[in-house]
This record gives C-alpha cells, structure tokens and sequence, in this order.
C-alpha cells in the first residue's frame, strides 16, 4: 500500500556548516557539540584520509584528497560554509589552495579552516603576538608560524610537545595543554595563547587558561568554530572564552 507525505524544508534554517575531519581526529566532533547554539544549525561531516603521524610532506600530501572529501558532502545541500578542520594542514597547503580544492568538490559560499579562522580571531581582537603552544614537531611547528608570520600575527613565545603520533595527541591530557598554556601564556611578550591542533582537547580549558594568564586564550577547534558559526550567520554558543564574547563582521 503507498502512503501519502509531505515534504518538510531542509534541516539547517539557521545555517548549514560543512566539515571536512581528519581520519584521524577523535575530538573535533566531540567539542563541535559543546559550542553549537540551540539553534537549528546543520552539520555535514566528511572525513579525509589523513597519516598516523604528521610530517610536513603527509600534512601537504592531503591537498589531492581534498576535492574528494568535499564531494562526499551531501550535494543537495546549500551550504553557508565548508571547513577543513586541520591547522597544520592549512599552514603547509595554503588557505586560498585549500579553499580552491574544497570549491571544485561542494558548492559553498564561504570555506575556512583553522589557520584563516586565528587571523580572523586575531583581527577581532586586536592581537599580533601570541605564545603558541602546539603537539607538533618543531618542523611542523615552523610551518604554521611562518604562515602565520605572513598575516602579520608573530609568535614569539612558542612551546611544543613534540609528539608526531596522532592517537597520542588526540589522548593528551587537558590537564596537561592547560598547564603548558599558562606556562607559555604569561610571557610578558605575548598578548594571548594560542593551543594549535583540532586534535587536542581544549574547550573544556579554555576558561581555566584565561584565569591563568590575564589573557585571551585562543585554540585551533574554539577559533574554527567561531568562524564557521559566524560566516553561518550565526554564533557559537556563548562562554566565559573572551572569543566567543566578540561578535563575528564578515570581513575578519
């Protein structure tokens, strides 16, 4: 027997975010749950192969997977914004090249990802110099502070725990990214902190941090989030991070 339907509007009347996963990141999800609003905001997810360990040639080797992942987003869907949720990625691939690979796989008005969503940050905040603290090796490391470098955002204080092997960073103990931020944090010649890495456990930090140092704290998944929400036409739900105190202008 063939029943009558109706056909109800797409999900997502407040804004339709697409999301571009490491296959190997564990936390970004998890920590996406905390920030969205109540709001009726859609997420896609789509997940890129991605190395067990992260070198400068396996962050840039996923540059040619990139078309592919954003293909595999629901091609139905009008999105406000696709983002590739990798920091280090972004830094050694190029955020216009990123963005350009991303278009020819989805259809999306706005592309982000991490390295452009901390600009942005910075922009908003008035900030120039950070402490950076990252998981990676100081060659990767080097990588995403001279891309950095180049938007005019210095960071002179910089820490790192030099652990190349993803399923260690995704399980690197919040208490841990929280004390080695301050730690970095408090240097007199940064203005904020930054935690680089989607992998790493931070918005559940981030409050702690900022009561540590008399600062922004700023981390890869918070900064993303904030983006992607904003170029949504949205917000992030709000908390005590000063960021997500900051109205998102299209433009930052």
């Amino acid at each position: 027997m063939s029943l009558p339907y109706t056909l109800a509007p797409q999900i997502g009347t407040k804004g339709r975010i697409g999301l571009i996963v490491l296959q190997s990141d564990e936390t970004m999800e998890a920590e996406l749950r905390q920030a969205l609003p109540d709001d009726d905001i859609a997420t896609f997810v789509s997940r890129i192969p991605s190395a067990s360990e992260v070198s400068n040639d396996s962050l840039a080797a996923m540059e040619a997977d990139l078309p592919r992942a954003a293909g595999l987003l629901p091609k139905t869907v009008d999105f406000d914004v696709v983002g590739y949720g990798c920091t280090s990625a972004s830094s050694v691939i190029g955020s216009d090249r990123v963005a350009q690979m991303i278009k020819t796989g989805c259809s999306t008005a706005h592309v982000t990802n991490p390295v452009t969503a901390l600009v942005a940050a910075c922009s908003a905040l008035g900030i120039s110099k950070l402490a950076l603290l990252t998981p990676y090796t100081e060659a990767v490391s080097e990588s995403l502070r001279n891309a950095l470098s180049a938007q005019g955002i210095e960071t002179p204080v910089f820490g790192t725990f030099n652990e190349p092997v993803e399923t260690k960073v995704a399980r690197i103990d919040p208490a841990s990214i929280r004390d080695a931020a301050i730690t970095l944090g408090k240097d007199e010649g940064a203005e904020a902190v930054f935690m680089s890495c989607t992998n790493l456990r931070t918005i559940e930090i981030l409050k702690d941090v900022e009561a540590g140092i008399s600062k922004p704290a700023l981390s890869s998944n918070q900064a993303f989030f904030w983006h992607l929400m904003g170029l949504a036409g949205t917000q992030a739900k709000p908390t005590n991070s000063a960021l997500w105190q900051v109205q998102f202008h299209e433009g930052e």
